[in-house]
Parts: structure tokens; sequence; C-alpha cells
């Protein structure tokens, strides 16, 4: 018999056994994790141009940018942006490997002129290119940009029915994942405050960024649940009017496309005055609504394999600057194919819309408003005040990004 109190020798060697299990299936999944890090970051669209730059190291090395970033500079710092964000929690492998895959496809693949904007717009208002220090800070506040676009655009396509986005099927639509996109998309909005945190919390301006973000967020999901609202089903044609449009796109749109970029880089730069931000907001805004009348226009007159999506305005009952202009303009009969056509979930009262819009030859109105209101930005621009470090250039860049695209 044992004496009391001591252990038996075989119960001892299972239970070290039972460690060094323990052990090897930790290492095992920590393996797993690493190996799937890597693999997944192989597949984001982040390799640059050897002969432009490397790719960004732990060290915060990073490319010289000029003062017009490309595509792959962006892009070179995602996947470390990626691993910071699944490395906040310890993830089981699983849900690394669909974070990762989420991260990749809704932020990767657009034209990110909204975090592009953030560097360039910094370099601007310096008047140098960026040190490399810099690029990192400003291109990781520019992701973070794509980040609340990519968490907005999960929603909106699931609201809105959407097939594709990007040239690819939404992500609420990838075998496997229905529903649980949403859950996705309010990962993708975390992933902004964990890298606020990560890399600008001793920054002097941090409260401020991080109060900008949410003010923002609120504004957007504000102009989203109008736009929503106003297209339910059953919405009659004539509620719709132009002082409803502006106050949709200006929240839904305006406000995190075009002021959230600049006020950023003012913030960054120590230049967020209250004058600086209040002639930002005025000049941006105004470029918001430019932007989304376009967007309104590409939806039904844009080639969906050059625009990287199917439009869905006339089959979602949208209060779209298209169907006002309509309004405006269409006589007795055709008011009459309007109301019998616009917001039904077929195609070919879709084409009857889209056919009445060519007879009442919206192409032409659109580029008249095209052209008169990039004359009135640019003479906006003009009269910007730069005493207190704000530069016009800033306000052209952007206008030089958006004017006659076609995408």
């Amino acid at each position: 018999m044992p004496m009391s109190g001591i252990v038996p020798f075989p119960v001892i060697s299972l239970l070290i056994i039972g460690i060094q299990i323990r052990r090897f299936i930790s290492y095992f999944v920590d393996m797993k994790r690493k190996f799937i890090k890597i693999k997944l970051a192989n597949l984001t669209k982040s390799e640059p141009d050897e002969r432009k730059m490397k790719k960004l190291k732990c060290n915060n090395s990073s490319p010289q940018p000029t003062l017009s970033t490309s595509i792959q500079d962006f892009e070179s710092i995602f996947a470390r942006l990626v691993g910071d964000i699944s490395d906040e929690v310890h993830l089981p492998p699983s849900v690394l490997e669909w974070l990762t895959k989420s991260l990749n496809h809704n932020t990767l693949g657009g034209k990110c002129n909204r975090g592009l904007s953030v560097i360039d717009t910094t370099s601007i208002l310096l008047g140098r290119p960026l040190t490399s220090q810099e690029f990192f800070d400003t291109a990781a506040l520019g992701w973070m940009i794509e980040l609340f676009q990519a968490f907005m655009l999960v929603t909106d396509d699931i609201m809105d029915g959407s097939e594709t986005r990007r040239g690819q099927l939404c992500w609420y639509r990838v075998p496997g994942v229905s529903l649980i996109a949403i859950n996705d998309a309010c990962m993708l909005e975390s992933g902004i405050y964990i890298l606020l945190k990560k890399y600008f919390k001793k920054h002097p301006s941090y409260v401020d960024m991080m109060e900008l973000f949410h003010e923002i967020s609120y504004k957007t999901e504000v102009g989203q649940a109008c736009d929503l609202i106003t297209a339910a089903p059953g919405a009659k044609l004539q509620s719709y009017d132009m002082e409803q449009y502006l106050f949709i796109v200006t929240h839904k749109t305006a406000y995190y496309s075009f002021y959230l970029p600049v006020a950023l880089a003012l913030m960054y730069t120590q230049r967020a005055t209250v004058d600086n931000l209040d002639t930002t907001k005025h000049i941006t805004l105004k470029m918001g609504e430019y932007f989304q009348v376009q967007d309104d226009y590409l939806d039904a007159f844009a080639d969906p394999k050059v625009l990287g999506k199917i439009g869905t305005d006339i089959v979602d009952n949208k209060c779209s600057w298209l169907v006002l202009q309509s309004l405006a303009r269409c006589s007795a009969e055709q008011m009459e194919i309007l109301k019998v056509n616009y917001g039904r979930q077929n195609g070919k009262a879709e084409a009857a819309v889209k056919n009445l819009y060519r007879q009442l030859e919206l192409n032409v109105v659109y580029e008249k408003y095209a052209d008169d209101v990039a004359a009135e930005l640019e003479k906006k621009i003009e009269h910007i005040n730069e005493t207190q470090g704000l530069r016009k250039e800033a306000f052209f860049a952007f206008l030089k990004k958006i004017h006659k695209r076609s995408k």
C-alpha cells in the first residue's frame, strides 16, 4: 500500500504524459495558426513592383512615397494590419482563417481613393514627400477608412440584395457565408479601433481621431437609414424630393468618403483648426454630393463589367438623382410608365425605366450637371484661405480623381 499523501508512480507517469500531450497539441495549434496566417497573407494583393519598393517588415520600414501614392505601395502594409487585427484575440484556427478571408475579400479590390487620399493629403499639407514613419502612419489611417467602407458595403449589399461588388460575389453571397456576414461586418468596424489604439494612442489627436470615426459612423448610418426608409416597399415616387436626396447623399456618402480623409490628415499634421475643418467640410460635402450623383448615373448607364457591380437602384425603388430628374421632366404618359415600372423586381420593368431615362436624355442632363458642379468646386477651392496650413492643392487632387470617372 502506498504511503498516505504520496501519489503512486503510475499516476505521476500518466500526469506527465498528459502534460506532454497537452503541450504537443498547443504547439500544433500554434503552428497551424502561423501557417494559416502565412498562407492567407499571400492571398492579399499586396505584392508591389520590386523596382519601386520592398515589402514592409516588422521594423516599420516602408517605401519613400511620392505625392501620388500607388495602390501597390498602399497595399504593402495591409497584410501586417490584418495580423494586428487577428492578433488582438488568440483566435481558434478556423476563426482566424474566416476573419482573414473576410478582411481580404471585403477590404481589397477597390480603387482605395479614400485611403490613398489620407497619404497624399498629408504630403500636400507638409509640402514634401513623407518619411517612412509618416507613410506608415497615414497608410494605416487610410486603411481604417477602407475598413469602414468595407463594413458599410457588406451591410449595404445585404440590405439591397446586391449580387456583386468589385467584380466578385458580395460577401454574404459567397457559399457558406450568408448572414454570418452581419457579424463579419461588425468585426471589420472593430478593426478600426484596434489599429487606432495600437498606432496612435500616444498621438496628440488620438481622442479627436477616435471621436471623428464615431461621429462619421453615426452620420453614415443615419444616411443609410433615411435611404432605406425612403425606398421601402410601397413608397410613392411623388414623395421623393431633392431636399431628401441631398440629406441622404451628404450623410451616407459625403462625410466618410470626402470629409473624413482630409480631416484625418489635418489632425495627423496638427492643423485641424476650427476654420480649416469648417472649410474642409464646406468643400468636401459638395464633392460628396457630386460623387453620389455620379454613382446614381453610373448605376443605370455604365457597363456592369466596367463598373464592377450590377446596378440595383431602379429595382430597389431608390430615391436617386436620375428618378428625381425624371419626375421633373416627365409628360403625363411618361409619368405613368415610371409609376408602373419603378421599384419592380423584374428585368422588363427595369429596362422600361432605363429606356425612359434615355428618352429624357438624362445622359445630357448629367454631363451638364457634372461640368457645372466641377466649375463651382474649382471656384470654392480657389478662395481657400491657406494661412492656417490648409492647401488648395489637396482639394484639386480630390476633384481630379472623381471628375468624369467611369466607375
